[in-house]
């Protein structure tokens, strides 16, 4: 019977310890640290707050607190610009769209105005070079209301420049909409329409518009209103290379390009502070480098607090939705956020 016994336990012994292999190696991250942050940051985040994390074909993490929950939409101000770049680059996958083709080859204001050689990466990389608030005039311009997104990029055409294109960079509004323009006139169908044809409709954000409530000109680079569920599904098509649900939905290449810094070491004449010590890419930032300056963080920080980003060395997604107004404060807990992220994760593989 002891013999018996014994090789019994011999036998169990390493399937038990296999069984423990694999209960150790399928546990579930700890982030009952990132819940304590958002916990204690939560009336300075504005009260309402959503995060997820997306890793491995799934959330792994979801916080909602106070009245939001990852179905609440709320607008996410610069966060829009990732989308209108992707939209862009669709046209650029076709072979509809070269990125360093002259603005003024779709619109000829921008030759009559002497600005023929702006393109579409200088509008995508905040490197036009054309003139924000030139004064009183320049103000009234900026605040007024146009009636279409033809109107608004007309007006910014007939602007002045304060240097030649990619000689530095002034993170705004105007290169996103001017590219945005273009792509109307490429694509014949309005902003909102091809928008949704070609980036919200493929990647199920049935909550995500760009849809002016007060009927004034759409805004590509921060009139989006989203919820984190939509914008999570556009991060997880980022996440896995362009792809969504089985559907392309821009290539590879089309990533690469976006991901790559732009205007490496040009003056910066404005950035904002909670983006201060990132570089640019095409419509987004570049938040991590490795070693050969090769993106590995990219993000795109709205002013209204949301901050949406890909950590593609340790590959997830994740996103912090709010919406109250981000500055120095709001930007230390989102990196406090992404680093107890990380800590769970472990490290880049």
């Amino acid at each position: 019977m002891s013999y018996s016994f014994s090789r019994i336990c011999m036998k169990v012994t390493p399937v038990a310890l296999l069984l423990l292999f694999f209960q150790s190696s399928l546990a579930q991250p700890d982030f009952s640290g990132v819940d304590q942050l958002l916990q204690r940051n939560q009336k300075m985040l504005g009260n309402n707050v959503v995060a997820l994390v997306y890793k491995d074909g799934k959330i792994i993490y979801q916080k909602e607190i106070g009245e939001f929950n990852a179905k609440t939409s709320a607008p996410i101000a610069s966060a829009s610009k990732w989308l209108t770049a992707a939209l862009v680059m669709t046209f650029v996958d076709q072979g509809k769209l070269e990125l360093d083709a002259p603005i003024s080859q779709y619109i000829p204001s921008f030759s009559k105005y002497m600005k023929s050689y702006v393109t579409v990466r200088h509008c995508l990389s905040h490197t036009t070079g054309i003139e924000r608030e030139g004064g009183r005039v320049g103000k009234l311009l900026d605040r007024k209301k146009f009636q279409s997104l033809e109107e608004q990029v007309d007006a910014i055409a007939s602007k002045e420049v304060s240097n030649n294109p990619g000689e530095e960079f002034y993170y705004g509004n105007y290169g996103l909409n001017i590219a945005a323009r273009v792509c109307e006139i490429i694509g014949k169908k309005p902003f909102e329409r091809l928008v949704s044809e070609r980036i919200t409709r493929p990647l199920k954000m049935r909550a995500t518009s760009f849809t002016n409530d007060e009927g004034n000109a759409t805004d590509p680079s921060a009139g989006a209103k989203s919820t984190a569920n939509d914008y999570m599904n556009f991060l997880i098509m980022i996440l896995n290379n362009g792809t969504f649900e089985n559907k392309k939905i821009l290539s590879e290449a089309a990533l690469a390009e976006m991901q790559k810094v732009q205007g490496e070491g040009l003056p910066v004449k404005f950035t904002p502070k909670a983006a201060e010590g990132f570089s640019y890419g095409l419509g987004e930032w570049i938040q991590e480098v490795d070693a050969n300056g090769k993106a590995t963080v990219i993000s795109s920080p709205g002013l209204f607090g949301t901050w949406p980003y890909v950590d593609k060395c340790r590959n997830y997604a994740a996103i912090l939705f709010v919406k109250t107004l981000l500055g120095e404060q709001r930007k230390d807990v989102a990196l406090q956020f992404k680093d107890l992220v990380d800590e769970e994760i472990g490290p880049c593989k």
